[in-house]
């Protein structure tokens, strides 16, 4: 007796399942570079073979390391100088330019001017002035762009500048563009400006790409004046006061280093827009800042910045001050920040008491006690949510831009980091972050342990969470 079609169409679905979930098992398998990762998708695939299946399909591929591979190869690297080599063996800058010569595609370039500017009340003015004098191009690239006050002006700004002629292009991330209503893109578009979204959800073909985004924060005018750090444009990083204010540190850079960062926008935006620009001449000496730019990504960019962070802690000698809103830090962060505290280096970790994302700071918590342990000195800064993204070393080099500690910005979005080598900058950016930790409460592992039993296994499990947030 032939078998009913009830039954072949059951055998038909357990084989499909099976098979998918037999395929996405061995292509987690061999694509997965975090153990982890590949464990937890492997899991959901055979508890839910075919939900699970597509699940992984859908979230769970990067599709975005081939085609970026592709972009980055067609784009000629800027003419740079040849990098610059330090002699000593045993002085710090040499270790760090040598990890940074090995990781990175770019030397460092001296002849930078840093100026630090804090939260928007000092950036927002000066960018507005910079696209106002533009005469000839201007290239941002923000996370989030809101459309209220803030974000009107700076759209005003940008089509009087393409209404006189400047060449204007801005990058705006496809999911960090829904933070704000009515979006900005069309809002540009209106007033004459070129502007692209990076990986926007799509329905057809259905696309939501969460873990890869353009976290990277740019302003490039005329190729000679840029700005960098962790702002995005909007009335949350100025006036306005409460819960959703934040306090934050961006940066105007003028001097050779520009012509690094326009090459980074160039290549996101030849994958957003397919539109190949032609970088700009290197920049003039403007001061005596030695730069490099690092960028990260879930693309041939992965682990660069993660292994720049961990030379630069490993060869510090006094004092290592970090600022970042977010601290969910990979396990050899963290054991790269204890050892240094173990051999004597004062290590400061300055974190908000309250972030914008609370399970990211009940998961924090959890990570805390093993640094109090070693050494490591932490301290919380109270509201307004401090944004800041910094890490000063012996008051001699820091590491500024986009990034924040957390498997995010380590792993999975596109970032963008800019070394500094340059005494009198650091003692201004170390003095920033002992400013704010005078201003903030120390925390002590016994204080810790004293919350209640839930609060503490809420934290855990947040933290169990923690590769995955």
């Amino acid at each position: 007796m032939l078998p009913s079609y009830e039954v072949l169409g059951a055998w038909l679905v357990v084989v499909i399942s099976v098979s998918c979930a037999a395929f996405a098992t061995v292509h987690a398998l061999l694509t997965k570079p975090d153990p982890r990762s590949a464990f937890g998708w492997i899991v959901v695939c055979w508890l839910f073979p075919l939900a699970g299946s597509i699940l992984y399909g859908l979230f769970g591929i990067n599709r975005v390391r081939s085609r970026a591979r592709q972009l980055r190869a067609g784009v000629s690297p800027a003419k740079a100088p040849a990098p610059l080599r330090t002699p000593a063996a045993d002085d710090f800058t040499a270790h760090l330019t040598r990890i940074g010569d090995a990781v990175t595609q770019w030397p460092r370039l001296p002849g930078n001017a840093i100026v630090p500017l804090e939260n928007g009340e000092q950036a927002f003015p000066s960018m507005l002035a910079a696209i106002a004098a533009a005469r000839h191009s201007i290239w941002l690239a923000s996370y989030i762009f809101e459309s209220d006050e803030i974000g009107q002006q700076f759209i005003r700004a940008l089509g009087a500048a393409a209404a006189r002629g400047v060449d204007v292009r801005v990058l705006i991330d496809g999911i960090g563009e829904w933070y704000s209503r009515p979006r900005a893109v069309p809002l540009l578009h209106r007033a004459g400006v070129s502007a692209r979204r990076f990986l926007p959800p799509r329905l057809l073909p259905p696309t939501v790409s969460l873990n890869m985004r353009n976290h990277r924060k740019l302003l490039l005018v005329d190729g000679r004046l840029g700005f960098i750090g962790g702002m995005n444009i909007g009335g949350r990083e100025f006036g306005r006061r409460g819960r959703r204010r934040m306090a934050d540190l961006h940066f105007q850079v003028r001097g050779p280093i520009v012509t690094q960062l326009a090459e980074c926008f160039s290549i996101d935006w030849l994958f957003a827009a397919h539109e190949r620009l032609s970088l700009p001449a290197t920049a003039p000496s403007a001061g005596s800042c030695v730069c490099r730019v690092i960028t990260e990504g879930p693309d041939e960019d992965n682990d660069k910045l993660l292994f720049v962070l961990l030379g630069a802690v490993s060869v510090a000698r006094r004092q290592l001050l970090i600022m970042t809103p977010y601290f969910i830090p990979p396990p050899e962060l963290s054991s790269a920040l204890q050892s240094a505290a173990l051999r004597g280096v004062e290590v400061n970790l300055v974190l908000p008491a309250r972030s914008n994302l609370r399970y990211v700071d009940w998961a924090a918590r959890r990570w805390l006690a093993p640094l109090l342990e070693r050494g490591v000195r932490i301290y919380l800064q109270p509201p307004p949510f401090a944004h800041t993204k910094l890490l000063v070393m012996d008051e001699s080099y820091a590491q500024i831009g986009s990034a924040n500690l957390d498997p995010r910005s380590l792993r999975l979005n596109f970032e963008i980091a800019m070394e500094v080598y340059d005494p009198g900058v650091c003692r201004q950016l170390a003095d920033y972050v002992i400013r704010a930790r005078e201003g903030s409460v120390a925390v002590d592992r016994d204080s810790l342990l004293r919350r209640g039993v839930w609060r503490r296994v809420r934290d855990s499990l947040f933290w169990l969470l923690s590769p995955y947030l």
